[in-house]
């Protein structure tokens, strides 16, 4: 078994270094709030100061953090992982974030004489904990077989070596768009059945049945008939960022992305409501609110 250093301890953080434990490895973690990490500690999780400690203690350390500027402070702030990096460790960067600034760590990385990939993981919380993510991931190949075995752990799922680092991150982002793409047209059409006369709890039965019904649409198709979950598994402003992440790739690489700037302006609406506290699935109470529809009920009661 390895001893491994995990960096981030949120909402995705917390569940995949709870994975690393569960497949008996040493974790070695550290979280900007440790009060957060109490429950790792008690299932084993040595928690340390700085991200630095971590990365000195470890032979592979991951990183899971909220966005661009969470991960350029604990990767190269004071005390940060690539710093405190030894020759011939691998640095394996999971957070959705700009494919630019990961190859800016590479490059500080290889300085230091150890390896990085990025391996953003593809699912929620719920599909950590079932065991069902998957992970892409750039960079080396060599690298990542060094570490397939804590990333399998991790995501069972599968995983796939998209190409070289930075390109796991572009994956993730596209990935991610399509989540409230379908969010936003999954609630159109169970809206436009409803107001048709055909029951709410009917038309959400009916098209998690049908071909529409991914694994997105069977996750969040109940949010909108009162089953939304009290802590939001993919907040308003987490999506939105990745929304424009989203954008900004489109616009380097010329493809334009008219779905995905519509989405981005129903989620502020959302924000705008008062809703951008919950999951994103709350589109749904955007276009209920414009339709004259009941919204859905939310754990708030509201």
């Amino acid at each position: 078994m390895a001893t491994l250093g995990f960096v981030g301890l949120g909402a995705m953080g917390s569940r995949l270094a709870r994975r690393l434990l569960g497949a008996g490895h040493t974790v070695i973690g550290y979280n900007r709030t440790p009060g957060k990490a109490r429950d790792l500690v008690a299932a084993g999780l040595r928690l340390e100061k700085s991200p630095g400690a971590v990365a000195a203690s470890t032979e592979a350390i991951f990183s899971m953090v909220t966005d661009d500027t969470a991960l350029r402070s604990v990767a190269l702030g004071p005390d940060g992982i690539i710093g405190a990096l030894k020759p011939g460790t691998t640095y394996v960067e999971m957070s959705t974030v700009s494919p630019a600034l990961t190859r800016e760590l590479g490059e500080a990385v290889a300085r230091r004489g150890a390896a990085m990939l990025d391996a953003p993981v593809s699912g929620s919380t719920i599909t950590v904990e079932q065991g069902q993510a998957s992970i892409a991931v750039g960079g080396e190949a060599a690298a990542l077989e060094r570490v397939r075995p804590y990333l399998l752990a991790m995501g069972p799922g599968g995983i796939t070596h998209v190409g070289p680092l930075g390109l796991a991150k572009a994956m993730k982002v596209a990935t991610n768009l399509g989540l409230a793409v379908q969010m936003l047209a999954f609630s159109e059409a169970v809206l436009l059945a409803e107001k048709s006369g055909i029951p709410r709890e009917t038309a959400v039965e009916a098209l998690l049945k049908s071909v529409v019904a991914s694994p997105m649409v069977k996750y969040r198709g109940p949010f909108v008939i009162g089953k939304m979950p009290t802590d939001a598994w993919f907040p308003v402003p987490m999506i939105q960022k990745d929304l424009q992440l989203a954008l900004d790739q489109g616009r380097a690489v010329g493809v334009p992305l008219p779905t995905t700037a519509l989405v981005q302006e129903w989620l502020t609406m959302a924000r705008g409501l008062g809703l951008g506290h919950f999951d994103f699935g709350v589109l749904f109470d955007v276009l209920a609110s414009l339709s004259g529809a009941p919204a859905s009920k939310k754990p708030d009661g509201r």
